[in-house]
């Protein structure tokens, strides 16, 4: 390493330019060892999502069709189980977006 002309003085460790050149490294060097997942990793992670989410709305619309036969009640067991069934897709797709 060179030392710095004799009209400046050495950057302070707790320069933010300093602290921002050293963050970026430490970044580059994170992603030189860790690459980014290929295309067709993304397109099973997109396929996991929408599953997580289908799946158990398809399953309460199931139970609210055979409710309502039951019941003779319209639709009113299918609607409000898929949308119990959506809002449990979607959370559990959240918590494995979101997983560490």
């Amino acid at each position: 390493m060179s030392a710095a002309p004799p009209d400046q003085e050495p950057p302070s460790p707790n320069d933010p330019m300093t602290a921002a050149a050293r963050q970026a490294a430490e970044r580059a060097e994170t992603g030189a060892r860790t690459p980014e997942p290929s295309l067709g990793a993304r397109l099973g992670q997109i396929g996991i999502l929408g599953w997580t989410i289908v799946v158990p709305t398809l399953l309460a619309l199931l139970l609210g069709r055979w409710l309502d036969r039951i019941f003779s009640s319209g639709v009113f067991f299918s609607a409000l189980l898929i949308m119990i069934g959506a809002g449990i897709g979607f959370w559990s797709a959240w918590k494995w977006m979101h997983r560490p």
